[in-house]
């Protein structure tokens, strides 16, 4: 089995498309629109094959976030080098976003960051 894609709902995905080709190189689809539900998505294609859905529709409601909730944690993208790790953590922290944690040796050994998109998901960079 292999992984298609994962899909996140956010109220501004204009704002979400743009952060996710622009700092992780995704590339996105056309948009595609449901007249009848007014549903709107891109899928983002990374160069590995993995796609990230982005929809959003009418009605959706805000909710509060906790760091510490169940269900899915977070979405990670492998820089490749602690390097890059570090120099795309910088970049992003320089634009404003939230970096909360690292770069850093995990316990299990991996180096890391976090940040926050600009919906408060939390994106893991790892080397």
């Amino acid at each position: 089995m292999k992984i298609d894609h994962a899909a996140l709902y956010t109220c501004d995905l204009e704002r979400l498309r743009a952060f996710y080709e622009d700092y992780f190189d995704g590339k996105a689809n056309k948009q595609y629109r449901n007249e009848k539900t007014g549903l709107q998505t891109y899928f983002i294609s990374f160069a590995d094959g993995a796609r990230l859905e982005l929809m959003t529709r009418p009605g959706l409601e805000e909710c509060e976030r906790s760091r510490l909730w169940t269900g899915w944690t977070h979405l990670a993208f492998k820089a490749g080098t602690r390097e890059n790790v570090d120099a795309l953590t910088e970049r992003l922290r320089a634009d404003g976003y939230e970096v909360t944690s690292g770069p850093r040796v995990t316990g299990d050994g991996y180096y890391e960051s976090c940040v926050l998109d600009p919906d408060g998901n939390t994106v893991e960079i790892t080397a």
